[in-house]
């Protein structure tokens, strides 16, 4: 129950909502290309990753000088439900 709450506030923002969306369609990027994406500063955009990842939604790795974001794959079953609804 913890972890569907988690996930509910981490996705009850518009803007982690068009994280989400994004990374839905290109399945993994970086904060400056996501930040591009949403139309948002560097910064904001990875406090924003940071919820996210934070509430198990999104994963990363390093590549490089790179941190790469893609949604979860043991993400809750309400993330799923939210992927099919954007």
């Amino acid at each position: 129950m913890k972890q569907l709450e988690r996930n509910l506030k981490a996705l009850a923002n518009g803007r982690r909502l068009k994280i989400v969306r994004y990374l839905h369609r290109v399945k993994e990027a970086s904060v400056s290309s996501i930040a591009a994406e949403i139309q948002l500063s560097f910064k904001s955009t990875s406090r924003h990753l940071a919820v996210l990842s934070g509430a198990g939604v999104l994963e990363k790795k390093q590549v490089g000088l790179q941190m790469l974001h893609r949604i979860s794959s043991e993400h809750h079953a309400i993330v799923s439900h939210v992927l099919k609804m954007l």
